[in-house]
C-alpha cells in the first residue's frame, strides 16, 4: 500500500460511479442504501445543499415557496426560510457567515452590525454563491430536490460547475444507519477507497485541484482501510481529528465527531465553523443548476455504492487487496 493515494486516478481494475453525462435522463435512478432505517428504526433522512449564482436569496426563496407554498420568512437581508413547504422547509442564504449577524456570535470573533452585515452580503452576491438547504427528507424523497432545483432555474438561478474563484458545491448530509463504532468506520473505510472514482466521476479531468477538497494524508489512508483497523469510537474520532483538523475534506467527519465528543473536538478546533449533526457530511465539488438534464442522483448513487461496499467485509478486504497489488 506505499504509493496508494486517496486522490490517484481511478484504477482499472475497480469500477467507477456514474459519471455527470449519465444521469442526463428524463427520469433519473436514485438507488437505495443496503440500510434504509436507522438502528431506532426510523426511516434514514438525508439533507441537501445545492449551491448556484444568478438571482438572490429573497428570490430564489419566493420561487420555492410559489413551486412548493409555504411562506417566505426572512432572517436578514441575505438568508430566508420557508418552513412549511410541500417537502418540508427550505432555505436559501447567502454563502458568508459574516452576512448573518444573527448567527455569527457564537461562531466568530467580529460581529458586523446588522447594516454592515447587509451592505457586505450585497457587495458579494456577484461572487459569492448562494445555496439551498433543505431539510433531511426521506431518502426515498430526494427526487425532490431535482424539482426543487428546476424552480430556481426557472427563476433565474444558474450554475455550471464552478466559479473563477471556487466550485459549486453539491452537499448532502445522511443520517448514518447506526452510531456504533464499527459502521463509522466501515464506512469510512469504504469512502476513503473509492475516494478517487468518486472525484473522477463527479469532475472528469475538468476541475483544478484547488476547487476540490483537500486530499486525505496518504498515512492516515493506509491506516485506516487496513483490514486490522477496527478502533473504538473515542480512538476513531482521535485518529480522525490529528489527520483532518479541517472541515476541508470530501467526506467531513467533523459534524459527527462533534456530536459525540463536544468537548473534545471543541478543544481541538475551537474556532472552526463546524456545526453538531449526527450524519455524514459528504461535500461534492460541482453543481449544475444551469443545466436541465442535471440531477444530484449520480452523485447520491455514487454514495449509495460506498454504503454497499461498507456492508460488506469480504469486499472491503478484497478491495483493499486489489489497490495494494495495484500500488505495489
Amino acid at each position: 500500500m506505499r504509493g496508494m493515494r486517496n486522490h490517484d486516478p481511478p484504477p482499472a481494475a475497480v469500477s467507477l460511479p456514474e459519471r455527470r453525462t449519465s444521469v442526463h435522463r428524463s427520469a433519473p435512478c436514485f438507488q437505495r442504501p443496503p440500510s434504509t432505517r436507522t438502528a431506532q428504526g426510523a426511516i434514514r433522512r438525508v439533507g441537501v445543499e445545492v449551491e448556484f449564482l444568478g438571482i438572490s436569496a429573497r428570490t430564489a426563496a419566493q420561487a420555492l415557496a410559489r413551486a412548493f407554498g409555504g411562506t417566505c420568512v426572512e432572517e436578514d437581508p441575505h438568508a430566508f426560510h420557508v418552513p412549511d413547504t410541500a417537502i418540508g422547509r427550505l432555505s436559501v442564504e447567502l454563502d458568508v457567515r459574516h452576512a448573518h449577524p444573527r448567527r455569527a456570535a457564537a461562531v466568530q470573533r467580529v460581529r458586523l452590525n446588522p447594516a454592515v452585515a447587509a451592505w457586505l452580503g450585497t457587495a458579494l452576491e456577484g461572487v459569492v454563491p448562494r445555496e439551498l438547504i433543505t431539510a433531511p427528507l426521506p431518502f426515498d424523497e430526494l427526487h425532490r430536490v431535482d424539482d426543487a432545483v428546476r424552480a430556481l432555474r426557472d427563476a433565474g438561478a444558474r450554475g455550471a460547475g464552478t466559479t473563477w474563484l471556487g466550485s459549486l458545491g453539491l452537499h448532502f448530509n445522511i443520517d448514518p444507519p447506526s452510531l456504533d463504532a464499527d459502521t463509522i468506520t466501515a464506512v469510512l473505510k469504504a469512502f476513503l477507497m473509492r475516494n478517487a472514482q468518486l472525484r473522477y466521476g463527479t469532475t472528469g479531468q475538468g476541475l483544478a485541484p484547488a476547487f476540490l477538497p483537500a486530499p486525505y494524508p496518504d498515512d492516515y489512508v493506509r491506516r485506516v482501510v487496513a483490514p486490522d483497523y477496527w478502533p473504538d469510537l473515542p480512538t476513531l474520532a482521535e485518529d480522525y481529528l490529528a489527520a483532518n483538523p479541517t472541515r476541508n475534506r470530501d467526506l467531513d467527519l467533523l459534524p459527527l465527531f462533534l456530536h459525540l465528543f463536544p468537548a473534545r473536538v471543541r478543544a481541538a478546533l475551537p474556532h472552526e465553523k463546524i456545526g453538531s449533526r449526527a450524519v455524514f457530511h459528504y461535500r461534492l465539488p460541482q453543481a449544475h443548476v444551469s443545466d436541465p438534464a442535471w440531477s444530484i442522483a449520480g452523485a447520491w448513487n455514487g454514495w449509495a455504492g460506498v454504503e454497499a461496499l461498507a456492508a460488506d467485509r469480504d469486499e472491503l478486504v478484497r478491495l483493499w487487496r486489489s489497490l495494494r497489488e495495484q500500488a505495489a
